[in-house]
């Protein structure tokens, strides 16, 4: 069995074009986690994306996770609600001032929040200023991500939103997988 895909790519060229969404209210923050810990982004991985096929990680490697958030440019971004994680975004500094981002979501009981637009904001803005944190980088020309039709259903809204443009469409068929989910019977 397989599913139609569909990827968009989309980015932005200028930190100018980011359009910050609100804080939400109450306690809200983001921060960087910048000791690398392979358990806790694997938490965060599957917290986030286990009821939305995010699987290209789930093989890894102790050592294959720590050698990806251990070079130079990555950067994972938490937000926590009243002390408790959230949701995270994971940037990714690329050649000739490119970051991506590589990951973004909220785990399910966060969505809904008004906390996606926010932590979306600030991460992309933490890409615009990444070579700040990394001295020898070269200054962010552009800030790219890809969405498909699996993520969830405001995820292409919220980019639109905070300023990305699109500039790719690909659709392609992919086998079906049974989605994983954080562990079996957690909300979703």
């Amino acid at each position: 069995m397989s599913i139609t895909v569909t990827t968009w790519s989309l980015e932005q060229t200028s930190s100018s074009d980011l359009r910050p969404a609100a804080e939400p209210s109450g306690d809200v923050r983001i921060v960087r986690a910048e000791v690398p810990s392979p358990e806790f982004s694997r938490f965060l991985y599957t917290a986030v994306g286990g009821d939305i096929d995010w699987t290209d990680r789930l093989g890894l490697t102790y050592a294959q996770w720590e050698e990806t958030l251990t070079r130079p440019g990555v950067e994972t971004w938490v937000a926590y609600e009243r002390g408790t994680p959230a949701g995270y975004v994971e940037l990714e500094a690329q050649e000739e001032g490119a970051v991506e981002i590589v990951y973004f979501g909220l785990i399910p009981a966060f969505r809904g929040r008004r906390i996606g637009g926010h932590l979306l904001s600030y991460g992309t803005a933490r890409a615009w200023d990444l070579a700040e944190r990394w001295p020898g980088r070269v200054p962010t020309k552009r800030v790219w991500l890809h969405t498909c039709s699996k993520d969830g259903p405001h995820a292409m809204d919220n980019y639109l939103r905070r300023g990305f443009a699109l500039f790719d469409t690909k659709v392609e068929e992919e086998p079906e997988v049974a989605i994983p989910g954080p562990w079996p019977g957690a909300p979703g």
